[in-house]
């Protein structure tokens, strides 16, 4: 299979692009409008046809290169089924599979960062990864602190679905701002400090007394992110 995972720095968004061989068909998922010019270039050249662009979620702090490489390649966007971006041209249930290629992505619904949020497990049957967007990340988790985010619904995604895959899963989340690249369900268990020996109660103590600032991009990345990554021209 090829997998790739691409950083975006200034977002610290990781973009991963998976195909089951040179050739044939391949998705994407949470691609960055600044790194269409990559996308383009490594598609090229590793001979396969991009037929699906998948985000975990509205993001709020880049503009989505969906519509940009729907533009471009002609490949189909996608979304959960919760998602308020009309310009999707799929929206995905929970536990439906996509399957592109041979590669298949079991959908999972984990609202609590954003009310809209999915991650998609790989290899339904024995799970080998999975793309948690911004409800788990690496030693840490999403805030739930502005587009219907919930820390309830944030626990019960991570713990009573994420938490339920095999502990050898390895875990590839949306962002990383501490250098991890990739971790996995059983170290998650163990390790990170929102959840490990958490209950409930004290994981939404901490989510609430976060206080963060809101993403600086926020204003101008959601309502282009509804729109696919299409920006509005600057007035004036």
């Amino acid at each position: 299979m090829i997998f790739r995972q691409l950083f975006d720095a200034e977002s610290s968004t990781y973009t991963y692009l998976l195909a089951s061989r040179p050739g044939g068909e391949a998705l994407i998922i949470d691609p960055v409008k600044e790194k269409l010019r990559q996308y383009l270039a490594l598609v090229e050249q590793l001979d396969v046809r991009l037929v699906k662009a998948i985000d975990t979620h509205t993001h709020a702090d880049h503009v989505t290169a969906l519509g940009d490489l729907r533009d471009r390649l002609g490949c189909v966007t996608v979304m959960g089924e919760f998602t308020k971006a009309d310009c999707v041209s799929l929206h995905v249930r929970d536990e439906e599979i996509i399957d592109v290629d041979g590669v298949r992505l079991r959908a999972l619904y984990t609202p609590g960062h954003t009310d809209e949020s999915f991650s998609y497990a790989l290899d339904p049957r024995a799970p080998k990864a999975v793309f948690t967007g911004d409800v788990l990340l690496i030693r840490g988790t999403g805030r739930t602190d502005f587009q219907n985010g919930d820390p309830r619904k944030s626990w019960d995604s991570i713990v009573n679905r994420l938490f339920r895959l095999p502990d050898e899963t390895l875990v590839y989340p949306a962002h990383d701002y501490k250098g991890w690249t990739v971790s996995s369900i059983g170290e998650e268990k163990r390790f990170n400090p929102r959840i490990a020996g958490k209950t409930q109660a004290e994981y939404v103590q901490i989510m609430n007394a976060l206080d963060l600032p809101d993403p600086k991009l926020m204003d101008i990345a959601v309502p282009a992110n509804l729109a696919c990554g299409e920006t509005m021209p600057a007035s004036g």
